[in-house]
């Protein structure tokens, strides 16, 4: 499997009666497994960042207890305090009562929006009343679901990670979605490894042969997922637990433009170097009228926004304004 790279215009934004609000950048919760120190520093850099929407919370796997509820719970407080707006985000399968009562503990904050990884926590919130975020996780491919969600308190919604830019204007233009569009915002993973996959088994144990239930926290070896390669030696998969992302790391910082009066909300996903190098990255280019385009690695791709094959970068080719 080879990294091609196709040429495409820049998509214009989708219109709107009204200036579009400007983009707001976001963190995405830790997908991996990282030491307690580690955590709290990542965070305490979050506060001081151009973030303007933090996640946190555990997403991937339960035994992942380097922090507690109440540890993240007392981040959350940092951050607002801080002048960020915090979401919780839960576990993305849940497979034990232990889990669930978990999760019940996030629901029932009472202080922060929680962003539902799996629909158990949509009917907990539901069942309060409560606004929440469907993460990407939930997989809404049609309208109708969007606007279910909707009706049930959802005030944010992550799109899945492997549609394109076309397909989110074509759902948002159903006039089933039209007429409630300002009840919620519209957030697109746009920096990071893409999460793609969630299975009952572990695949970072499985690596070093390993059960499951005897995984050792070996996670905590491969603080950026564990490289899956082709028989070519190219980056297939990352390993992480349960979770299986991309090989090549999703990058839309050059698909901005195309977001405005479309996206409200840009996620980036925390690596274990650079996330703030690329997070000012982000503002600059949203900052900026400039329209040249920013040089990325090599091997950065973008082309599930482009309706193109995952592993593809497509080279934008300037318009003139």
């Amino acid at each position: 499997m080879s990294l091609f790279t196709h040429s495409v215009n820049q998509a214009s934004p989708a219109t709107s009666a009204s200036p579009a609000a400007p983009l707001k950048l976001a963190l995405g919760p830790v997908q991996y497994y990282w030491p307690k120190a580690q955590i709290l520093d990542f965070y305490q850099q979050a506060a001081s960042s151009k973030a303007q929407v933090v996640y946190l919370g555990e997403t991937v796997c339960s035994k992942r207890r380097e922090l507690k509820f109440s540890d993240y719970f007392a981040i959350a407080q940092m951050l607002r305090e801080a002048g960020k707006e915090v979401v919780l985000s839960t576990l993305t399968m849940l497979e034990s009562p232990s889990e669930l009562k978990e999760l019940r503990r996030y629901c029932d904050n009472g202080d922060f929006w929680i962003e539902a990884n799996d629909v158990g926590a949509i009917q907990m919130v539901q069942e309060q009343q409560l606004p929440f975020v469907a993460g990407a996780a939930i997989s809404v491919y049609n309208h109708k679901a969007l606007r279910q969600l909707v009706q049930l308190g959802m005030k944010r919604w992550v799109m899945p990670v492997e549609l394109s830019r076309d397909w989110l204007l074509d759902i948002l233009q159903q006039p089933l979605i039209a007429d409630v569009r300002d009840c919620f915002e519209v957030e697109v993973f746009g920096f990071g490894h893409l999460p793609l996959a969630w299975s009952g088994r572990c695949f970072t144990a499985r690596s070093e042969n390993r059960a499951k239930d005897q995984c050792e926290l070996c996670c905590l070896n491969y603080p950026k997922g564990r490289i899956a390669k082709s028989q070519e030696g190219e980056a297939v998969f990352l390993l992480n637990g349960i979770q299986t992302q991309s090989g090549e790391r999703y990058n839309l910082l050059n698909d901005l433009p195309s977001m405005q009066g479309l996206v409200d909300v840009v996620r980036l996903s925390p690596e274990p170097e650079h996330s703030f190098e690329w997070l000012d990255k982000f503002q600059q280019v949203l900052e900026s009228t400039a329209t040249s385009r920013q040089p990325l690695p090599a091997n950065d791709c973008n082309g599930y926004w482009h309706q193109l094959a995952g592993l593809q970068q497509a080279r934008l080719q300037q318009t003139d304004e």
